[in-house]
């Protein structure tokens, strides 16, 4: 098990630029099943999620053909669908909740898919209901097998229909969308998440020769059609990262410059992080961040505490809200955190208050942070990641911290954010694996 050692309280300072968008590279990734041709991705994520899913594609027999780091051509003409079922799946499979997308391209063009119990990280249930549900409606047959732990799903052809998702589901929406778009008919899908992810997809696919309309909005049509071409494709700047490199620059009070930040596809998250009183000034597709000796939370127009809670898009993204909540820590003013959508991810508050923030965990969903306007600095202990986006919350702090910090579990952390003690080295931070 492999470990940050930390040195915090330095000021970085100079530029660093957004790897690709890992929420998109597992669903632009899995697509490549649905067509025989060849199709380019470029800006992929150098990252163990991501290089995990091309590893299963290879042992699936998709041709893969990497051009540089972040470029790679992958064909699926001679698919080793059987493999799915073996033993050497199941394993690496059980690992990657990413896996799971690979079941609406493999139903589409295959009519048959297995899912394995999703693994990952631990943040609460992320229920297969909504893909399970979708593929039923869509004419699957779906069995549970208790001996192998696989879901198995069925169809001689899938028949287009009406579908209304349970939730806005990003990754329930994609696996659907993927397996509607060689159905029989037209298939609406209702209450469809909007995400750029999917926005992405929906363009990716119609470039294949797919027929989607309703594209940003929370109802698509897709007519299917007999089959899929290829394409080239280029994924997004990873918003996340945007996200997590603005809290790190407001808590270590450094002058940062994020390089091609695709601030279009950013939505309402430059705007959250200015709330919390942080300065940005865009350039082109540039976000820089001042050295900010504070930053003051804003309130309510009626002087209430500001709330910050997770929404589906165009709303706050969750997977940014442990890095709203470091950042306030040391912001003046207090902010109360929502987390709505996983019971669990807040249970990292703990190891902050280890090191001094002020935090009231109210309970699983919600914390009370009190900032401490700098008065004083966190200091620096030993802690562990339970999930990626704790990981690097924990990094935030431990960079603004006093003295020296153990960040272990760091695999979690590898997961979603591609060489980062190396990039964070070049920006000045006195970082090291262990």
């Amino acid at each position: 098990m492999q470990s940050f050692e930390v040195r915090g309280g330095k000021k970085l300072s100079g530029e660093i630029t957004p790897q690709g968008a890992k929420n998109e590279a597992l669903q632009i990734i899995s697509a490549v099943l649905l067509s025989p041709e060849k199709i380019t991705i470029s800006n992929i994520p150098d990252i163990v999620d991501v290089n995990l899913l091309i590893e299963l594609l290879g042992e699936m027999k998709v041709k893969i053909s990497r051009q540089s780091r972040d470029s790679c051509i992958f064909q699926a003409d001679d698919v080793d669908v059987e493999y799915l079922h073996s033993e050497a799946y199941h394993k690496k499979s059980g690992k990657l909740r990413g896996s799971v997308m690979l079941a609406g391209p493999m139903l589409a063009r295959f009519g048959k898919a297995y899912i394995p119990k999703p693994g990952g990280d631990k943040i609460g249930r992320r229920r297969l209901d909504t893909h399970i549900i979708g593929f039923e409606k869509l004419g699957a047959k779906f069995s549970y097998d208790t001996d192998d732990g696989f879901f198995h799903l069925e169809s001689k052809a899938l028949k287009a229909t009406d579908i209304l998702l349970d939730e806005p589901s990003v990754t329930g929406t994609a696996n659907i969308l993927m397996a509607a778009s060689m159905a029989v008919g037209t298939t609406t899908i209702y209450n469809a998440a909007c995400e750029p992810y999917i926005q992405q997809l929906c363009n990716m696919l119609n470039r294949m020769g797919a027929k989607i309309t309703g594209i940003g909005s929370n109802m698509l049509s897709i007519t299917g059609v007999d089959s899929l071409g290829g394409t080239e494709h280029r994924m997004l700047p990873d918003m996340i990262e945007v996200g997590s490199f603005i809290g790190l620059a407001a808590m270590t009070q450094s002058d940062i410059t994020i390089k091609n930040a695709g601030i279009e596809h950013l939505g309402i998250i430059p705007e959250k992080f200015q709330q919390l009183g942080i300065q940005l000034n865009f350039k082109g597709d540039d976000i820089h961040i001042p050295a900010q000796e504070f930053y003051e939370v804003q309130k309510y127009l009626d002087g209430g505490v500001l709330t910050v809670y997770d929404h589906p898009w165009p709303g706050f993204t969750p997977d940014l809200l442990s890095i709203m909540l470091v950042t306030a820590t040391q912001a003046k003013g207090s902010v109360l955190i929502h987390q709505k959508m996983f019971e669990s991810r807040l249970f990292f508050v703990d190891k902050l208050i280890d090191m001094g923030a002020q935090i009231i965990l109210c309970d699983p969903h919600r914390a009370v942070v009190i900032g401490l306007e700098r008065e004083q600095q966190l200091r620096g202990i030993t802690m562990s990641s339970p999930d990626i986006r704790a990981g690097v919350a924990l990094l935030i702090a431990a960079l603004s911290a006093q003295g020296k910090s153990t960040i272990q579990n760091i695999e979690q952390i590898d997961r979603g954010y591609q060489h980062i003690d190396d990039r964070l080295r070049l920006l000045g931070a006195d970082i090291k694996r262990v």
